[in-house]
């Protein structure tokens, strides 16, 4: 699977957006249907849709934010009608003020670290598809050769099953717009996803844990790679898990 090109990108966008005819938005379709990568950039960009909404609810605007914009600009209310030069005025500024806060938030967000939503993104499909992997298989060996020509860099794998956490399966996710691979594991009844980043030149670093939306994540970098993993099971449980990933010997 190839990263799309940014003109392909866009038109993912501006289809989602309702901005293309229907001749553009058909063709855009086929295209979706047929290319894995454009089909996960759609689905990526309607699941940031859908955390948005439930993270950055509208909220009524605050008491009494209409004086203080009034008094910023150096309206003065009077009980006569107002012209329509400081109707105008308050709108504008109201506006400004509104779109400044969105711009705000949507920063935040993104310096929180895309990486995790998009690594979040990936899971929730996974789970709700019929099956978590694009390749199901409890054998190592079959599944890292099954990287080799789809992406760059086939992942590290070992075998876990003897400590609890046997091997599901593989498939690939987009992670910045970029194909990774993630690794897919069990342990009793919950699901993990390992997803494996390029991290040339970055320093090793210890497993940070983070929660989100009732899910357990770390991440650390080790040997040029960092790693996401991502499960429901308990905190300690994915940092046992974690830690036999990085103790037990790669595959050969």
């Amino acid at each position: 699977m190839t990263t799309p090109s940014e003109d392909q990108t866009l038109l993912v966008h501006a289809y989602l957006d309702g901005e293309l005819d229907s001749s553009h938005a058909i063709e855009i379709e086929r295209r979706m249907t047929d290319d894995p990568a454009l089909a996960a950039e759609r689905d990526r960009v309607l699941a940031l849709r859908t955390l948005i909404r439930e993270r950055l609810p509208r909220e009524a605007p605050p008491p009494g934010l209409q004086a203080r914009i009034e008094r910023a600009v150096g309206l003065r209310r009077s009980t006569a009608q107002p012209s329509w030069r400081a109707f105008a005025a308050s709108i504008l500024v109201t506006a400004m003020v509104a779109s400044g806060s969105t711009f705000l938030i949507t920063a935040q967000r993104d310096a929180r670290d895309l990486v995790a939503s998009d690594v979040e993104s990936s899971h929730l499909r996974a789970l709700m598809a019929p099956e978590p992997a694009d390749v199901a298989s409890s054998d190592r060996h079959t599944v890292k050769p099954w990287f080799a020509g789809r992406i760059p860099q086939s992942p590290r794998v070992v075998d876990l099953a003897a400590q609890g956490f046997p091997l599901v399966g593989g498939r690939i996710d987009v992670v910045e717009q970029k194909p990774v691979p993630t690794l897919v594991f069990r342990h009793s009844k919950h699901l993990i996803s390992l997803t494996a980043l390029p991290a040339p030149g970055h320093l090793d670093s210890a497993p940070a844990r983070r929660r989100t939306d009732g899910y357990n994540m770390l991440r650390w970098t080790e040997d040029g790679v960092t790693y996401v993993a991502i499960s429901d099971m308990g905190a300690g449980d994915l940092e046992k898990f974690a830690t036999l990933f990085r103790t037990t010997p790669p595959d050969q």
